[in-house]
């Protein structure tokens, strides 16, 4: 069974809109061709797709499925086009990538700028994320990269690299009442959001404080923006423990105040995370080589908690 390529681009226009005709005026295509192509897409693989509804068309279990699989292999042809573009010699295509916090703050400033002038009609697309919120989309090629703090173990498909070990700090609003507190046993009672890098959220906090005979701290908000917990900080009591970039980057730090107790906050190291054993476009691999070469002099950074 041969699928066709066509077959694949109109079933993923129809589950991504809901309805045929959506997806007709989408793809400039008339309606009744779309409805063939699906129509001999479900006949080649033996299985129902959609479920026709009076509103418009919804995936079947087996539609979900099979919409997995075509996602990936739709992203990655198109990544082998543009890849045989700029090999080519043009500078086209689209480039996303998923970072961190640090990574923004530590990382892309400095590799912005060369990544804009070596490709600069290439598209970006910056997603703002910690590792668990962007390890499917990595796994199915919609993000060609993810950089900032990631598990030490992450999925075969998937391949980390680290780029430099870094620290942290608890980080509250300006004019915090615990600004003063020296030790851990002094923010029992606080209130925190966690950005976890794992899929469980209490694996950030609770081990640490229980190293230290203390009981878990009381976790309220999990933030998956950046914006979300500078917004959370800045207007509220609760804490966070922070990469240290966040204390040095001159966009934040005159909003937020670091508390510093006499423990260690050790923090995992910053990586680079994409798919193993599929090459990357010659424009998503320059980005990554800006992003390691920024990150050379983190690893000389001397920070004091």
């Amino acid at each position: 069974m041969a699928l066709k390529f066509s077959a694949l681009r109109d079933f993923l226009a129809v589950a991504e809109r809901g309805s045929l005709r959506a997806a007709s005026r989408h793809l400039g295509s008339a309606q009744p061709a779309i409805t063939r192509s699906i129509q001999e897409l479900e006949k080649d693989l033996g299985v129902v797709l959609f479920e026709r509804l009076p509103s418009g068309v919804r995936l079947t279990t087996m539609g979900q499925v099979f919409l997995r699989r075509a996602s990936a292999v739709h992203n990655e042809l198109r990544l082998a086009q543009e890849e045989l573009d700029q090999l080519r010699g043009e500078t086209h295509g689209r480039l996303t990538v998923a970072l961190s916090s640090v990574a923004h703050l530590a990382l892309l400033p400095n590799a912005l700028r060369p990544f804009r002038e070596r490709y600069p009609n290439v598209a970006m697309d910056i997603i703002d994320a910690v590792y668990p919120s962007a390890e499917s989309d990595l796994r199915e090629s919609r993000v060609d990269c993810y950089v900032g703090p990631a598990p030490d173990a992450v999925p075969p498909d998937l391949m980390r690299e680290k780029l430099f070990d870094n620290t942290r700090l608890i980080v509250g609003r300006k004019g915090h009442p615990l600004a003063q507190a020296g030790f851990l046993r002094d923010l029992v009672g606080a209130e925190w959001i966690t950005t976890s890098i794992t899929h469980i959220a209490e694996e950030e906090l609770g081990p640490l404080f229980a190293s230290h005979g203390l009981p878990t701290p009381k976790l309220v908000m999990q933030a998956h923006s950046t914006l979300t917990f500078l917004v959370a900080l800045v207007y509220s009591d609760l804490l966070m423990m922070l990469p240290i970039q966040w204390t040095q980057s001159p966009l934040v730090s005159h909003l937020v105040q670091p508390i510093h107790v006499h423990e260690l906050l050790p923090a995992p190291p910053v990586c680079l995370v994409r798919r193993n054993g599929l090459p990357l476009t010659p424009a998503a691999e320059y980005f990554c080589d800006m992003m390691r070469r920024a990150a050379l002099h983190m690893d000389t950074l001397q920070v004091v908690a």
